[in-house]
């Protein structure tokens, strides 16, 4: 299959001692593809350095909704300057996590409409992290697209329902699954890989987190994207390698990645 995993952690320090051998498998798993995610700013310049060393991985840049609080002016030209970095496809992860609530929700607000804003302004595309927060994601940029002020972007790691993937497919938005379609106790998911249109899924693992069924219980890791292709073809009816290339394809275009 060719597979674009479009959401990974590489940088995680789990992946630190057997790190050749995990982009060994992959690239034998058929992953063409990775779009690896800084989880911070501590973290960013291991994400532009993968992006520069290896020509199969991109990278992201965001203030994640967990580090809200340390959102300032000065974080958001920091921000800026990284949207310029080689190879920086993506402005995230950014939302609202109100499963955690590690920085205040007012703060996770403020930091969500700037970097929304600053996307639109470098028309670059966002990936966003919503848990818990889906009424309100879903009512903040609905207002943004009515107005004409919404980039174009990626719900990462799906977990909602199909009613509230539809409205932000409505918006223009994509949405990604991960390992989480392949459980068992996932009739939500089921339902929105099932009703989706095929030209708005993608896939990624968010390693190393989230291992898909039969992986449960190991470290997550770019090879193990393939379970979630097959398991989505699975619930679609259809070939495998045909759904593969697809999500692929979609990636690579909200990406810009030729």
């Amino acid at each position: 299959m060719n597979l674009f995993d479009t959401h990974v952690h590489l940088t995680d320090p789990r992946f630190q001692e057997d790190f050749a051998d995990v982009i060994g498998r992959m690239r034998e798993a058929g992953v063409s593809l990775a779009l690896t995610v800084g989880d911070g700013a501590d973290d960013l310049e291991g994400a532009f350095a993968l992006a520069r060393d290896y020509d199969f991985l991109y990278a992201a840049a965001g203030i994640h909704p967990h580090d809200a609080s340390a959102f300032s002016p000065e974080r958001a030209e920091m921000l800026r300057a990284w949207m310029n970095r080689e190879k920086v496809v993506a402005l995230g992860e950014i939302g609202l996590d109100y499963h955690y609530d590690l920085s205040p929700r007012d703060k996770q607000r403020e930091a969500f409409d700037a970097q929304l804003s600053l996307a639109h302004e470098l028309k670059k595309p966002v990936i966003m992290h919503i848990r818990e927060a889906h009424g309100e994601a879903v009512e903040t940029l609905a207002s943004r697209a009515r107005a004409g002020r919404m980039p174009p972007g990626v719900m990462h790691c799906y977990t909602g329902s199909w009613e509230s993937a539809r409205q932000y497919m409505d918006m223009g938005l994509y949405i990604s699954l991960s390992g989480a379609v392949t459980f068992k106790n996932a009739p939500k998911l089921w339902e929105v890989a099932e009703k989706m249109p095929l030209e708005r899924l993608m896939i990624e693992t968010d390693c190393p987190y989230m291992a898909p069924v039969p992986m449960r219980g190991k470290r997550n890791e770019p090879s193990f994207v393939r379970y979630v292709a097959e398991r989505i073809a699975e619930i679609r009816g259809m070939d495998a390698e045909a759904f593969a290339q697809a999500a692929a394809e979609n990636g690579k275009r909200l990406f810009a990645i030729a």
